[in-house]
């Protein structure tokens, strides 16, 4: 009977730092228009690796674009079990068709509602080339759309609508940015786009 006590408090002794160290699975991601992790979730893109079961897990960094993943490593969050999708694939991402000036909505989907510090949107700069990876020297500094959340935990889903840029042209990709209020993480999630 002792034996199985002391078993007992030994698995439970090992367990413990197990869960600990494991990572949460779930947060959240871009649904519409598809970003590159949602794509490749549908199935759309394949050869995505690990991302294809897990569009929710992009979680790096926060900080951005001061701090955060580095340079080429910002669409995985700068997680490298989700480096396919910083691969610019030959500038063969699907897009979504855009204009300059349109009113665009973006979808997050989540699957932990964490408490939020708000959202981030930039846009590639004029003259992108779809072929490289995204830096931060091929991203306007200023987000075209920054939506403060104080705080607040998000929803299941939660929609921004954002009036787009002018001035570009072609494939172009758009990085948004969830902050989270009470970890030192953010998630990330790249849409390619064709205006």
């Amino acid at each position: 009977m002792r034996t199985r006590h002391v078993v007992g408090a030994v698995i439970a002794a090992l367990s413990v730092p197990v869960a600990v160290a494991l990572p949460a699975q779930s947060h959240g991601y871009i649904s519409t228009p598809p970003s590159r992790a949602a794509l490749c979730a549908a199935g759309t893109v394949k050869n995505c690796g690990a991302i294809q079961w897990e569009p929710q897990s992009v979680e790096g960094p926060k900080g951005f674009p001061a701090a955060g993943p580095a340079d080429g490593a910002i669409c995985a969050g700068g997680n490298s079990r989700f480096a396919e999708l910083d691969d610019p694939r030959g500038g063969a991402w699907p897009t979504t068709a855009v204009s300059a000036g349109q009113r665009l909505t973006f979808t997050w989907k989540f699957t932990a509602r964490h408490a939020t510090t708000g959202f981030k949107y930039y846009l590639t700069r004029a003259g992108y080339d779809a072929t490289q990876k995204v830096t931060r020297a091929n991203l306007e500094p200023t987000p075209f759309l920054n939506v403060p959340y104080n705080g607040t935990q998000v929803p299941s889903t939660l929609s921004h609508t954002a009036t787009l840029p002018s001035g570009r042209t072609g494939h172009q990709v758009v990085v948004a940015v969830w902050e989270i209020a009470d970890t030192g993480n953010a998630f990330y999630s790249c849409t390619d786009v064709r205006f």
